[in-house]
């Protein structure tokens, strides 16, 4: 599952105001504002089985995928 060229298919950047924007396979899959967000993009790109923990597939980029912006609810949402 890894991406072009050795890097991740998946980038999940730096949380900013509201979330964390997501690329997949270079392309923006949304703003992501819990790994249950994340997971559902993947979904969508046909990746519904991926390893959000595997650093091979994908780069959690400011934090790992514990790391959300201030204020927004339950975060993990038990994923």
């Amino acid at each position: 599952m890894d991406g072009l060229d050795g890097y991740p298919s998946v980038v999940v950047h730096a949380a900013q105001p509201g979330g964390r924007r997501v690329a997949i396979r270079g392309e923006d899959a949304g703003l992501a504002t819990s790994r249950a967000d994340v997971v559902e993009f993947l979904r969508r790109a046909g990746l519904q089985d991926a390893p959000l923990d595997d650093p091979d597939f994908i780069e959690w980029r400011g934090g790992g995928s514990a790391m959300w912006p201030a204020g927004i609810k339950n975060p993990d949402d038990g994923i």
